[in-house]
Protein backbone atom coordinates (compact mmCIF):
# COMPACT_ATOMS: atom_id res chain seq x y z
CA UNK A 1 0.00 0.00 0.00
CA UNK A 2 1.96 3.37 -1.29
CA UNK A 3 0.56 6.67 0.21
CA UNK A 4 1.70 9.44 -1.53
CA UNK A 5 0.74 13.30 -0.44
CA UNK A 6 1.00 16.22 -2.50
CA UNK A 7 0.30 20.02 -2.36
CA UNK A 8 1.94 21.67 0.55
CA UNK A 9 4.35 24.44 0.15
CA UNK A 10 5.14 28.11 1.26
CA UNK A 11 1.75 30.41 1.26
CA UNK A 12 1.24 33.74 2.69
CA UNK A 13 -1.64 33.65 5.74
CA UNK A 14 -4.90 34.18 4.32
CA UNK A 15 -4.18 31.80 1.28
CA UNK A 16 -5.61 28.70 0.60
CA UNK A 17 -4.20 25.38 -0.47
CA UNK A 18 -5.46 21.85 -1.45
CA UNK A 19 -3.31 18.49 -0.49
CA UNK A 20 -4.35 15.25 -2.31
CA UNK A 21 -3.28 11.87 -1.15
CA UNK A 22 -3.03 8.79 -4.06
CA UNK A 23 -3.52 5.49 -2.78
CA UNK A 24 -2.09 2.40 -4.42
CA UNK A 25 -2.46 -1.18 -3.68
CA UNK A 26 -5.58 -1.18 -1.77
CA UNK A 27 -8.99 -1.66 -3.27
CA UNK A 28 -9.73 2.60 -2.10
CA UNK A 29 -13.62 2.96 -2.38
CA UNK A 30 -13.75 0.57 0.57
CA UNK A 31 -11.17 2.61 2.74
CA UNK A 32 -12.20 5.55 4.71
CA UNK A 33 -9.40 8.14 4.81
CA UNK A 34 -8.47 10.71 7.05
CA UNK A 35 -5.98 13.86 7.36
CA UNK A 36 -4.03 13.89 10.16
CA UNK A 37 -1.14 16.88 10.94
CA UNK A 38 2.13 17.06 12.56
CA UNK A 39 4.35 19.41 14.06
CA UNK A 40 8.17 19.01 15.65
CA UNK A 41 7.74 17.94 19.72
CA UNK A 42 3.68 17.35 19.30
CA UNK A 43 1.24 14.18 18.75
CA UNK A 44 0.15 13.77 15.65
CA UNK A 45 -3.42 15.67 15.47
CA UNK A 46 -6.91 14.74 14.09
CA UNK A 47 -8.04 16.99 11.07
CA UNK A 48 -10.05 15.24 9.13
CA UNK A 49 -11.97 12.01 8.19
CA UNK A 50 -13.96 10.56 5.55
CA UNK A 51 -16.04 7.28 4.88
CA UNK A 52 -15.93 5.49 1.67
CA UNK A 53 -19.27 7.02 0.13
CA UNK A 54 -18.64 10.29 1.99
CA UNK A 55 -21.46 9.97 3.70
CA UNK A 56 -19.67 10.41 6.63
CA UNK A 57 -17.07 12.95 7.72
CA UNK A 58 -15.93 14.80 10.64
CA UNK A 59 -13.71 17.39 11.72
CA UNK A 60 -11.73 17.84 14.35
CA UNK A 61 -13.95 20.92 16.34
CA UNK A 62 -11.13 23.43 15.71
CA UNK A 63 -10.82 23.23 11.99
CA UNK A 64 -14.75 23.32 10.94
CA UNK A 65 -14.98 25.92 9.01
CA UNK A 66 -11.54 26.35 7.65
CA UNK A 67 -11.10 22.95 6.25
CA UNK A 68 -12.97 20.72 3.95
CA UNK A 69 -12.35 17.38 3.09
CA UNK A 70 -13.15 15.24 -0.02
CA UNK A 71 -13.25 12.11 -2.07
CA UNK A 72 -12.78 11.28 -5.94
CA UNK A 73 -13.03 6.92 -5.85
CA UNK A 74 -12.50 6.86 -9.36
CA UNK A 75 -9.28 8.64 -9.12
CA UNK A 76 -8.30 6.73 -5.84
CA UNK A 77 -7.93 10.25 -4.17
CA UNK A 78 -8.46 12.16 -1.14
CA UNK A 79 -8.49 15.88 -0.86
CA UNK A 80 -8.07 18.37 1.71
CA UNK A 81 -8.82 22.10 1.58
CA UNK A 82 -7.43 24.43 3.14
CA UNK A 83 -9.12 28.09 3.45
CA UNK A 84 -7.84 31.13 5.48
CA UNK A 85 -4.43 29.72 6.22
CA UNK A 86 -3.17 30.63 9.38
CA UNK A 87 0.89 29.88 10.84
CA UNK A 88 -0.29 27.83 13.28
CA UNK A 89 -1.47 25.63 10.28
CA UNK A 90 2.07 25.12 9.88
CA UNK A 91 2.61 21.26 10.06
CA UNK A 92 3.04 18.36 8.06
CA UNK A 93 0.26 16.85 6.81
CA UNK A 94 -0.20 13.10 6.99
CA UNK A 95 -3.04 10.56 4.85
CA UNK A 96 -4.05 7.75 6.42
CA UNK A 97 -6.29 5.21 5.36
CA UNK A 98 -8.15 2.66 7.41
CA UNK A 99 -10.44 0.11 6.55
CA UNK A 100 -12.73 1.12 9.80
CA UNK A 101 -14.05 4.72 10.13
CA UNK A 102 -13.52 5.39 14.33
CA UNK A 103 -9.98 3.65 13.97
CA UNK A 104 -9.24 6.16 11.03
CA UNK A 105 -10.08 9.16 13.38
CA UNK A 106 -8.18 7.76 16.10
CA UNK A 107 -4.90 6.84 13.74
CA UNK A 108 -5.08 3.13 15.05
CA UNK A 109 -4.01 0.91 12.50
CA UNK A 110 -4.40 1.58 8.79
CA UNK A 111 -1.60 3.22 6.19
CA UNK A 112 -0.18 6.34 6.59
CA UNK A 113 1.79 8.44 4.22
CA UNK A 114 5.15 10.28 4.57
CA UNK A 115 3.49 13.61 4.39
CA UNK A 116 3.66 17.24 2.90
CA UNK A 117 4.90 20.05 4.35
CA UNK A 118 2.80 22.82 4.81
CA UNK A 119 4.15 25.98 6.31
CA UNK A 120 2.32 29.31 6.52
CA UNK A 121 3.86 32.78 6.92
CA UNK A 122 2.59 35.50 8.68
Amino acid sequence: VQLVESGGGLVQAGGSLRLSCVASGLVFGTYNMAWFRQTPGKDREFVAAISPSAYLRDYADSKKGRFTISRDNGKETVYLQINSLEPEDTAVYLCHANPSYQPSIRGSGGYWGQGTQVTVSS
